[in-house]
């Protein structure tokens, strides 16, 4: 056999790990000011959840696009295609910010959506590079990048913000800085090689001796625990359909758990700031704060988490995230101080954070190389469509009838499948029993 070359999957790993971020700080512009600044240009109070029901609706309809192209051209030219959607998106805000243009500000929370969730579509190239019984903490490794972006967002939005009004001059240069975000994300992710595609491709060949490096840490002892037959006969297989895909085990579950935490998580976090800006008349630069504090519960830790998520199981994980964030969703009914909030959506991001990187794993767990970006796109979908109508329908409840709506039917939407989990999966084990093809037998457990 020729010598094994060597594959940068901690350079990789890195590198996609700064792209998100990039996107993480212009999230948190986005989770932060995209209901102000369509109230501002559309002057209607009663359509505060409408900017984040776009940004979450488009980005929803673009993933399961984004994943199928994702299978068929790799990881790459798909998320720089993202972050440049992401970076006109921001200059078409920031203009219609400042002129009180509506079309333009509506076309470029389109494109925002669209590259956030293009962006969030990088953990499937995290599923591609590392084998399955260290696939949660690869998957937290590059989500972890998001924690700086907690930071940066922060220090960079909020001394453009100090002593001044949330008007459309203000909110103009909060988008043209996430504009710099984005594009500083595209320089970073067109740095990725190879393709983490072709890096699952590698790992999946039964004889392939590659490296990791650096530094080169073989890889065929970790290949050696599949069963060579099975790898082969999946190698040669043609791409299962969607159907097939939703059917394997395990599959439900995680989708029904990444489509709750999901859709409350941002429907609580992008209603949030608006709660504790307008009814508790705090400053408008503590929304940065209370946004910041939530980003680094949902990717702070997630290091600990991944590995967490490997060694306890996938469905103790689904269900303990899920939980936790229905108790941080039920205290804003008796918080209103910014530290309070701050601490009740650190608490929401962690539960998440749990829950997303389990699903996650779930769903890396039972798909191939050119199966993964789809089924990724379809979870995406379901829960982005998921939290827009939610986002809309807070908005709409927190204007009519105040917090409780938002803390009650929050809490109880991730509860129940929680309960539901837990039920299907008694043992906590392996998320109703997953088995993928492939899988070392002993990471199928969980």
């Amino acid at each position: 056999m020729s010598p094994a070359p060597s594959l940068p999957i901690r350079r990789n790993t890195a590198l996609l790990s700064g792209s998100l971020a990039m996107n993480s700080a212009t999230l948190q512009l986005a989770a932060a000011v995209a209901s102000l600044t369509l109230v501002r240009v559309l002057d209607v109070e009663g359509l505060l959840g409408l900017g984040p029901a776009i940004t979450l609706g488009f980005g929803a309809l673009a993933a399961l696009p984004v994943g199928l192209l994702m299978d068929r051209v790799g990881r790459v030219p798909v998320l720089a295609g993202g972050f440049l959607l992401g970076a006109g998106g921001c200059a078409l805000a920031a203009l219609g910010s400042a002129q009180g243009w509506a079309p333009a500000v509506l076309a470029g929370l389109v494109l925002v959506g669209t590259a956030n969730a293009t962006a969030l579509l990088a953990r499937t190239a995290a599923g591609d590079m590392y084998p399955a019984e260290r696939r949660a903490r690869g998957i937290a490794l590059v989500l972890f990048g998001s924690v700086f972006g907690a930071i940066l967002g922060p220090a960079v939005f909020s001394p453009l913000l100090a002593g001044r009004e949330l008007d459309g001059e203000a909110l103009s240069m909060l988008w043209l800085a996430a504009g710099g975000f984005m594009l500083a994300g595209l320089a970073i992710v067109l740095t990725v090689r190879p393709d983490p595609k072709r890096i699952a491709e590698l790992l999946a060949q039964p004889d392939a001796g590659v490296n990791a490096a650096p530094p080169a840490a073989p890889v065929a002892p970790l290949l050696a625990a599949h069963d060579t037959a099975v790898d082969a006969q999946a190698a040669d297989a043609p791409a299962a359909p969607l159907r097939e895909l939703v059917r394997r085990p395990g599959v439900i579950p995680a989708l029904v758990a990444a489509q709750a935490s999901f859709s409350v998580m941002v429907a609580v976090m992008t209603l949030t700031g608006a709660v504790v800006v307008d009814h508790h008349h705090h400053g408008a630069s503590n929304v940065f704060a209370i946004i910041g504090a939530h980003v680094i519960g949902m990717f702070g830790l997630i290091i600990v988490v991944g590995d967490l998520v490997d060694q306890f199981g996938r469905t103790r994980a689904l269900a303990g995230g899920l939980l936790l964030m229905g108790a941080s969703t039920i205290s804003l009914l008796w918080i209103t101080s910014v530290p309070a909030t701050m601490a009740a959506l650190f608490g929401l991001g962690l539960g998440w954070n749990f829950s997303y990187v389990a699903a996650t794993a779930v769903l890396s767990d039972g798909t191939a190389a050119r199966e993964r970006g789809k089924l990724m796109g379809f979870n995406d979908l379901v829960a982005g469509v998921t939290g827009a109508g939610l986002a809309l329908l807070g908005g709409l409840a927190l204007s009519a009838l105040g917090v409780a709506a938002l803390a009650i039917g929050g809490a109880a939407l991730v509860a129940a499948p929680a309960l539901w989990i837990l039920r299907s999966d008694p043992a906590g084990g392996g998320c109703g029993g997953v088995v993928t093809r492939g899988t070392p037998a002993s990471s199928r457990a969980g």
